[in-house]
């Protein structure tokens, strides 16, 4: 008998619909020698720390780091679970052959294989089933192609070197800190400090971006043009830091004429969108209809399931030259809802370019395209992305979109000034993107919107509106969902440039899979929030990333390069028993480091009204920029708490104010942040050791914000 494990139940019925397999039993579908069974997911997790020793239920600094010998694996608690798995263990103990019909990826496969293993049937004869569409054509043809199960033994090393190197980094980390750190409540309760090794290094991120903001002033600029011929002209020097600067030249040029010294132009040519994959799917989701990842992912998932697009969980943006013959026929469905939009293509003779098919570039799967089944009716969300995924389609093979840009340089009394204007000479994709019209409103740093030009000749010369005007620096932008998944995507790097994006694709911090899971870890653990298109760190994210000493345990290149490790493994470049020499290795000097290292006092911090040093004076703590203006100052006794340089190192970390002091007649400080959120501070001392008590406590979840 043959059995084939699927994700999940409705994709186990697509595959028996296609194979003519009716028979339905208790947890799976039988006919034609052929038996078909489902996971719910991930059924097989591995085991808690105090399953291999029941003294590790205790949360205990002497007994870390635990790195098991070897890892084990038991079934996730659920009665559900625990009654499919032996459905399953059964079918696969009767089988010939197993065939592995979980989503073709690094998290499918792991669910397979720990299946396997937990059964005891890794010996058994495998197949792999790789399915990129859930039509049922791409069905047939890929039980056509199955391959030998063990031809991806380099994924299933690479899934399980996540899988393991998270709970390491993960599990000895959250109990060090939450042990060493964890006493923020009055009482003996703690707050559960969760780390990541994925999941951190992006609040870390959330958190540099909004001290960057907070720590922001405003320096005010002035600048100068001049109205000629209901055109806007910008002086080309830089801007004025002073406005007698800007005014000097203004006096020089009122009442002179202006005259125009060249008209160029040039055109310029802008190729069409590439193909979504599945990040960049979400980041324009986000940006033209606000849908968070999780929210974008869940409606493309269900498109694909309902068979209407290709498998969305990808990281590439091309096709594999075999589609090539594939695609006039989707163009042919899509045409009783597209009919005017695809009109203009030659479907005998699509332009196949190497932005569209490059093999070098599909590993997994293709980019996320329509399959060509017209839908019927659909939610809101998945009307909007199933939009979205057809337009981009369609737009990837038209022509390229031409623009003329026109540049008028002139002077007035020797001072130069020069505008741009624009004009779309063949609109070519972007008739498939119509603008919005914007609200004109003045921009601090003075840019002008896209202006069409009268016609300007050079030499001609006449009256002129001079003006000045004054401004203010921006301070970075908040990350929103999209510019945080472009964050990821290029490991803390910011790119707009297609291909340099793509290059660091190796590097991102986690994978299109879990991007969005990793958002949402953080929102359900209240380290973050959405305060309305805005990610924003909580105090208590913000706490998180101030205790954290260790560079690393932050850092996004590291996680970067974990993840290439990672996808060199995948591709059989690399050795799974070296990534995870590295990992414990890694783990065992954060804890030792950590054990051993007290904050650094050479510095005390940031001042968190100018962001400049803070230094220790002769009656309190005050800011190194005391001489232009800067009046931050904190006394050395505050309320009857003598402040010590260690426990005003971690106020400044936390760029949270004092408020209140001493409970109980202990070092304690109540912290009110701008949000309103309030911690009861055990300040450290100097020489501060944690206690055989301490350790002892397991940790209690916060009640957070």
């Amino acid at each position: 008998m043959k059995v084939v494990i699927t994700e999940k139940p409705s994709v186990a019925r697509d595959i028996a619909s296609v194979l003519k397999i009716t028979e339905k039993k208790n947890g799976y579908i039988e006919g034609r020698g052929c038996a078909i069974t489902w996971a719910f997911g991930h059924l097989v997790t591995l085991l808690d720390p105090g399953e291999y020793d029941p003294e590790l239920r205790k949360w205990r600094l002497d007994r870390l780091p635990f790195i098991p010998e070897t890892f084990q694996l038991k079934l996730i608690e659920n009665p559900g679970v625990a009654q499919q798995f032996e459905t399953i263990k059964r079918l696969c103990q009767e089988a010939e052959e197993i065939v592995c019909a979980t989503d073709a990826g690094r998290e499918g496969e792991l669910i397979f294989r720990y299946i396997l293993s937990l059964s005891d049937c890794e010996a058994k004869p495998i197949k792999r089933l790789w399915l990129s569409s859930l039509t049922p054509e791409a069905i047939k043809e890929a039980f056509k192609e199955l391959k030998d199960g063990h031809d991806y033994d380099p994924l299933y090393a690479a899934a399980k070197c996540r899988s393991e190197s998270d709970w390491i980094v993960g599990l000895n980390a959250t109990r060090f800190y939450t042990v060493r750190h964890g006493r923020l409540s009055a009482g003996d309760d703690r707050v559960l400090w969760s780390i990541g090794r994925v999941q951190t290094p992006v609040l870390a991120m959330i958190v540099q971006r909004d001290d960057e903001i907070m720590k922001f002033r405003p320096k005010p600029f002035w600048e100068l043009a001049t109205n000629y011929r209901e055109t806007v002209f910008k002086y080309t020097g830089d801007r004025f830091e002073k406005p007698e600067q800007a005014q000097e030249l203004l006096d020089r040029i009122m009442g002179r004429p202006f005259t125009v010294t060249a008209v160029s132009g040039k055109q310029k040519k802008e190729q069409p969108p590439q193909l979504f994959d599945l990040t960049t799917l979400q980041r324009e989701i986000n940006k033209s209809n606000g849908l968070s990842a999780a929210d974008t992912l869940a409606a493309t998932q269900n498109l694909y399931e309902s068979k209407l697009v290709t498998y969305p969980r990808t990281d590439s943006r091309y096709l594999s030259a075999d589609m090539k013959p594939r695609i006039p026929d989707i163009f042919v469905k899509l045409k009783s809802m597209r009919a005017e939009q695809i009109a203009p293509l030659n479907l005998a003779k699509l332009p196949f370019t190497n932005r569209i098919v490059d093999d070098k570039k599909v590993t997994d799967h293709h980019a996320i395209i329509p399959t060509g089944v017209i839908p019927g009716s659909l939610g809101p969300n998945e009307q909007i992305v199933y939009n979205a995924i057809v337009t981009q389609f369609i737009a990837a093979f038209y022509p390229v979109c031409i623009k003329k840009i026109t540049t008028v340089d002139g002077e007035s009394a020797a001072v130069r000034f020069q505008t741009k204007g624009t004009v779309i000479v063949e609109p070519g994709w972007s008739v498939l993107f119509p603008k919005k019209k914007k609200k004109k409103k003045a921009d601090d740093d003075g840019e002008e919107d896209e202006q069409t030009l009268p016609a300007f000749k050079k030499g001609e010369s006449g009256d002129h509106a001079p003006f000045t005007r004054e401004g203010k620096t921006k301070p970075p932008q908040a990350f929103n969902e999209n510019s945080l998944l472009g964050a990821m995507e290029a490991a803390g790097k910011w790119v707009d440039d297609d291909s340099l994006r793509e290059a660091l694709k190796e590097r991102g911090i986690g994978t299109p899979a879990t991007r969005a899971a990793i958002i949402e870890t953080l929102l359900r653990r209240n380290y973050i929030r959405r305060e309305k298109k805005q990610i924003r760190a909580t105090d208590m994210g913000r706490c998180l990333i101030a205790l954290i000493q260790d560079p690393l345990l932050k850092s996004p290149e590291m996680t970067g390069e974990w993840e290439e490790q990672l996808k060199k493994i995948e591709r059989g470049e690399s050795q799974a028993s070296d990534f995870m020499d590295g990992i414990v290795g890694y783990t065992r000097g954060l804890i030792e480091s950590g054990t051993a290292k007290k904050l650094d006092m050479d510095r005390l911090g940031d001042c968190p009204l100018c962001g400049k040093e803070i230094i220790k004076g002769k009656t309190a703590y005050g800011c190194s920029g005391w001489k232009e203006g800067c009046d931050f100052v904190l006394p050395f006794e505050y309320q009857g708490l003598t402040l010590t340089p260690n426990q005003v190192q971690v106020l400044l970390q936390l760029h949270i104010l004092p408020y209140s002091v001493r409970i109980e007649d202990r070092p304690r400080l109540l912290l009110l942040s701008k949000q309103g959120f309030v911690m009861d501070i055990d300040l450290p001392s100097a020489d501060r050791q944690t206690s055989a008590k301490d350790e002892g406590r397991p940790a209690k979840k916060s009640k957070g914000s």
